[in-house]
């Protein structure tokens, strides 16, 4: 067929619209009847107090995206105004804290720029303004001791059985130097064959880490004997296995600097329970010290004793004293010579200790004394009175000592030989007279010393902490204190008997409600189940469950790195948020 110049010349014009629509097919969707690209989708806010994080769903079409800030909640006059963004994420930076903006978000064509979709806004509010993370030695961490830093930076070491010595052995893991942290793939007794001592120091005990039931130390006692350490989580409970050749506290040290002991039992001891003192920026806190032994076997015979407190500065705070006759505490001093008999002059000069919101249970002799020469802020404890309690001292907050350095090489170093004293807020169950005013009859005094010569009025300066009433630091106390991560019978049955004013036992030799003479009394040491350590491929310390979910590799070691926190080592924020919830719950 043979066509004429008009019918080419049609052909050639319906050639060319035909190819002309086809071309106008893969034309940027915007210009396509007139149709936008689609609003983005997904987009998730999270806001800080300075800055907003943006996050959102990649859009078919798009060559990159736009984000504008404005003030308010209509969106006008932005203040902010991104370049194109290739990525589906940004950080808008510079807001002011606790102000209400609102955010614009568009999408741009890949083959047009000049096109965009349609705006999605969102509203959100900037938070309060952030505190900056201070380096404690942990949350929660307060007082003279808070903060040390332990074996922050240093090896990770893991304890995987429990011998007495040996390769996985926790004497293992103490027994080594330099900066290290000790993690516990193992739970149950250690029961050692000599005592265990810290004689190098750096170094971060982290009982909270070990699986199923914890970690007790037993038939020996433990004794730290270097600066610069945190015990967490641990559980003290000598016995008198070897009463014939030891006569010990079951946790104790002095001549220390920067010591850290949080949430640990300690109790079954020969002679005193925990004693701690001549130290400088110490802490005790959040411990069970419980149940010494009175009848044990020791050479001064009945020694059912609490501690030996002090420290220049030192910190004891949330603790529970119960079920001692005596000594709970006894106040050093930090200068007391006693005729010969004291523990002398201190390395860090006389006490200054703060000693608040802890809880004083079942004394049968004395509850707090001493103090000769040193400082002391007695502040909102709880003093209950148990069955083994006498009346003539139920109300007894504290007897204030005489020193007697009679004998000294040099009487004037040992000053005038009585301490003074802030003491307020402090609870006497039963007793609203001195719960009322605490030197209305709470304060007894050693001959020569009256009211006048001790008392102070306002309290010394020192390492401020959030403090409780002491009805508050009562039931914190019950519900949170010693290895309370996981607590064993012992400890379970104590915070019941405080509670309820009971003594479950007596002494086999005493007769004393709560006053026990040997661990037998009691039923021994309970049995510390163990699960299996969790998948750790990188021995780094940390689960890989816990690294993938907060974004670290689990096959690269990386226990130092600060990926997840600007003051703690990674290993730090692992082990703390073991006890994240009691480390919040216990202050609220």
């Amino acid at each position: 067929m043979k066509y004429s110049r008009y019918g080419s010349m049609v052909g050639l014009m319906i050639g060319f619209f035909f190819l002309a629509g086809s071309c106008a097919k893969k034309e940027d969707p915007v210009t396509r009847g007139g149709l936008e690209l689609p609003l983005p989708a997904g987009l998730q806010l999270l806001p800080r107090s300075t800055s907003v994080q943006l996050t959102w769903s990649a859009v078919e079409g798009a060559g990159g995206y736009m984000v504008e800030v404005a003030r308010g909640t209509a969106f006008a006059n932005p203040f902010y105004k991104s370049d194109t963004l290739s990525v589906t994420e940004t950080e808008v930076r510079g807001l002011d804290p606790k102000t209400g903006y609102i955010i614009r978000l568009k999408a741009i064509s890949k083959i047009n720029p000049s096109f965009t979709s349609k705006g999605l806004y969102k509203n959100f509010t900037t938070a309060a303004p952030e505190i900056p993370e201070e380096a404690l030695a942990f949350p929660g961490a307060e007082g003279a001791g808070k903060y040390t830093t332990g074996g922050r930076g240093g090896k990770i070491i893991k304890v995987t059985n429990l011998n007495d010595a040996g390769a996985g052995s926790f004497r293992a893991a103490i027994e080594q130097s330099g900066k290290r942290i000790i993690v516990f793939e193992v739970s149950g007794n250690i029961k050692l064959k000599s005592r265990l001592q810290i004689k190098n120091g750096d170094v971060t005990i982290a009982g909270q880490t070990a699986p199923g039931d914890g970690i007790c130390i037993q038939d020996y006692e433990m004794n730290i004997a270097a600066n610069n350490v945190v015990v967490r989580y641990m559980r003290f409970r000598l016995g008198d296995t070897n009463v014939a050749t030891i006569e010990s506290d079951a946790f104790w040290g002095r001549d220390l600097e920067n010591i850290m002991i949080d949430h640990c039992s300690m109790s079954w001891s020969i002679d005193e329970t925990a004693s701690f003192y001549h130290n400088k920026n110490f802490t005790l806190q959040w411990c069970m010290v419980t149940e010494s032994m009175n009848n044990s076997g020791h050479s001064k015979g009945a020694h059912g004793y609490g501690g030996i407190w002090g420290g220049s500065p030192a910190s004891f705070h949330h603790n529970l004293i119960a079920h001692h006759t005596n000594r709970n505490p006894r106040f050093d001093g930090g200068l007391r010579y006693s005729n010969g008999s004291g523990t002398g002059v201190g390395a860090f000069g006389p006490d200054k200790i703060d000693y608040r919101n802890n809880v004083i249970y079942n004394w049968s002799g004395n509850s707090a004394y001493g103090g000769e020469n040193g400082a002391y802020n007695i502040v909102n404890n709880y003093y209950k009175p148990g069955p083994a309690t006498p009346s003539k001292v139920n109300r007894r907050i504290m007897q204030v000592s005489k020193d007697n350095a009679t004998g000294a090489p040099d009487p004037l170093v040992y000053g005038v030989g009585y301490g003074s004293f802030y003491i307020d807020g402090n609870y006497v169950d039963g007793n609203a007279t001195v719960t009322a005013s605490n030197w209305n009859g709470g304060v007894d005094y050693d001959s020569g010393i009256t009211e006048t010569m001790v008392r102070k009025n306002t309290p010394f300066a020192g390492n401020e902490m959030p403090q409780h009433t002491a009805l508050q630091a009562y039931d914190a106390v019950l519900n949170y204190g010693g290895a309370s991560l996981k607590r064993d019978a012992v400890d379970a049955r104590i915070a019941n008997e405080v509670r309820t004013g009971t003594a479950t036992y007596k002494g086999s030799v005493s007769g004393l409600p709560g006053i026990i003479d040997t661990q037998k009394d009691v039923g021994g040491w309970p049995m510390l189940n163990t699960l299996a350590a969790p998948a750790d491929t990188d021995g780094d310390g940390m689960p890989d469950t816990w690294e993938t979910a907060n974004g670290l590799d689990p096959k690269t070691f990386n226990a130092s790195g600060r990926n997840l926190s600007a003051v703690y080592d990674n290993i730090e924020v692992y082990m703390n948020s073991l006890v994240k919830s009691t480390t919040e719950n216990q202050v609220k």
